[in-house]
């Protein structure tokens, strides 16, 4: 038996990166899962493969800035699978930018991914866990939440505000048993750090950064989520879960150093 047995789960983001990563392991722990991205092609590609697997998954196309996309993702999970127990807001998107080089559409752009739509996923998902008697929200937030680095001031800002908006929705439906946990990722080896990890020099200063000695794997983030939004979990919610290898341990209180041809 899967620790998600019977669990309905939505991940936003789920194309690739930690999202695919978590639909999948989701969907190996037992649960049916809607895979919910812009990006078609891959979005659908994910679902096939874990049915291919022996899994039940399905794919909405869902722009996460949109409350009628989130809503549709819902509306679809509770249509094919029966209702919603787990929902995972891990779309977003980033740029290595100062405030001064970002302009004001790339400022409100990654604010509407990043914050917008971890607050629709919410708003959607709490009155469809309502009528399941409780559910369990995750937020991808970031060991930036926490800590700076050199030029990624809108992204840290964004981060910083999911732990607010989680703990805040964690206590407004405690009452409804709905659980919000916010996860802390170090770097991961996903499409959004591409740009970061683009040359041997930079991969492995990201990896001399970690005091793991390396960056992460995205199946690594994804399994702590499934243990989160798992029962076994039942009397975590509010929490901000690092899953960083030692990042926030070791830089809490100290400048993180400049990257590779960056002063």
């Amino acid at each position: 038996m899967g620790r998600l047995d019977g669990k309905v789960a939505i991940v936003t983001g789920g194309a690739s990166g930690i999202g695919e990563a978590s639909a999948k392991i989701f969907a190996a722990e037992g649960a049916s899962v809607v895979v919910a991205d812009v990006a078609g092609d891959r979005g659908a590609a994910v679902a096939r493969e874990i049915a291919a697997k022996g899994g039940k998954a399905a794919f909405v196309r869902c722009d996460v800035t949109s409350i009628a996309d989130v809503q549709k993702a819902v509306d679809e999970a509770e249509r094919l699978y029966g209702g919603l127990d787990i929902m995972f807001s891990n779309a977003g998107i980033q740029f290595g930018k100062t405030v001064t080089e970002t302009s004001e559409e790339e400022w409100d752009r990654l604010m509407a991914v990043n914050v917008k739509g971890a607050f629709l996923c919410c708003k959607a998902a709490i009155p469809a866990m309502r009528r399941r008697g409780g559910g369990s929200i995750l937020i991808t937030g970031s060991a930036n939440s926490f800590m700076t680095e050199p030029s990624l001031a809108a992204y840290c800002t964004s981060k910083g505000a999911l732990v607010m908006l989680g703990r805040s929705v964690a206590v407004d439906y405690a009452v409804d048993r709905i659980r919000v946990n916010i996860l802390l990722p170090g770097w991961v080896d996903t499409p959004i750090n591409k740009d970061y990890l683009d040359s041997p020099e930079k991969r492995a200063f990201g990896d001399s950064v970690h005091p793991r000695g390396r960056i992460g794997r995205p199946e690594e983030i994804a399994r702590v989520a499934a243990f989160v939004a798992s029962d076994e979990a039942s009397f975590m919610t509010g929490a901000v879960v690092p899953v960083d290898g030692g990042l926030l341990a070791v830089l809490n209180g100290h400048r993180f150093p400049a990257p590779p041809g960056m002063k």
